[in-house]
């Protein structure tokens, strides 16, 4: 029977606290499978573990006399590991305020595979859950037997390799910032709050809305009946639409022809060709 108490803290807060990182000391690595050898030197391949104590103490410290943990043998199966031994199985069933979580562990013996079951269930509640993040750690042995030493320790291996990665990853991020930095063939599209000003272009008639200056499409455009200028004033929809046969530009769809004392919005002339710092449409 789980102990019961009330308790001031959120279970959102449980959980983030029972799946927080732990501390690099209590981290420990063991060889995972045979040397090889490369290069006319022999490596083995280490993994990251933790002791069952270490998860036992991360529940006595968030949630004490919140948890409880079942054990179940399960059937033998006909079986052997890597190393030719036989292995058992059991179940784990951790449940923490009421939650249940399970796993199956195995080992060459009750406590190995009692041990493994435990702390693969801890782990479904985040418990050293960044160990599965681990990237490959091959580390230089003296030898290519069963029980081969390493040269050096394998955290301290592990430690440098993760150095020089994120080095690299932060000169291939700078080199990407100083290419974006490059000026290069930049398109530039200026945003005007009210009306443009500046010099108009030869025949670049002035809004008929705000009086600002406006784009010339008339190069640019792909449907002749689009607007041959437009307001460069993105609140204002001010337009010169092209003129029809027989007859003047109009503006924002009105017919600049019945008003003979009208000046025409474009000149009949030949048009010229659009400047360089006007940006089409």
């Amino acid at each position: 029977m789980i102990a019961r108490h009330e308790t001031h803290m959120d279970k959102m807060d449980i959980w983030s606290k029972l799946s927080a990182p732990l501390p690099s000391g209590v981290i420990s690595w063991r060889q995972d499978g045979k040397p090889v050898q490369r290069d006319g030197k022999y490596v083995a391949r280490f993994v990251a573990y933790i002791d069952a104590n270490t998860v036992r103490e991360r529940l006595d410290s968030v949630v004490p006399g919140e948890w409880d943990l079942t054990l179940d043998l399960l059937p033998t199966l006909a079986g052997q590991d890597e190393n030719g031994e036989q292995t058992c199985s059991f179940k784990a069933r951790l449940q923490i305020l009421g939650v249940i979580r399970e796993d199956v562990g195995t080992g060459r013996d009750y406590k190995s595979a009692a041990t493994d079951a435990f702390k693969r269930a801890a782990v479904r509640f985040g418990i050293a859950h960044e160990l599965y993040s681990f990237e490959q750690n091959w580390v230089q042995v003296d030898s290519d037997g069963r029980y081969a030493k390493p040269l050096e320790e394998p955290a301290v291996v592990y430690a440098r390799r993760q150095a020089r990665s994120e080095a690299r990853e932060r000169a291939r991020s700078e080199r990407q910032d100083e290419q974006q930095a490059t000026p290069g063939d930049v398109h530039i599209e200026t945003t005007l709050a009210g009306p443009a000003t500046g010099p108009l272009a030869l025949d670049e008639p002035s809004c008929p809305k705000c009086g600002g200056r406006m784009w010339d499409n008339r190069l640019s455009k792909r449907n002749p009946k689009a607007p041959d200028f437009k307001c460069r004033n993105r609140s204002c929809d001010g337009v010169v639409w092209p003129a029809k046969a027989g007859q003047r530009s109009s503006s924002n769809g009105r017919n600049a022809s019945g008003d003979s004392s009208s000046e025409p919005l474009v000149p009949e002339t030949e048009p010229a060709a659009a400047e360089t710092d006007q940006i089409p449409f």
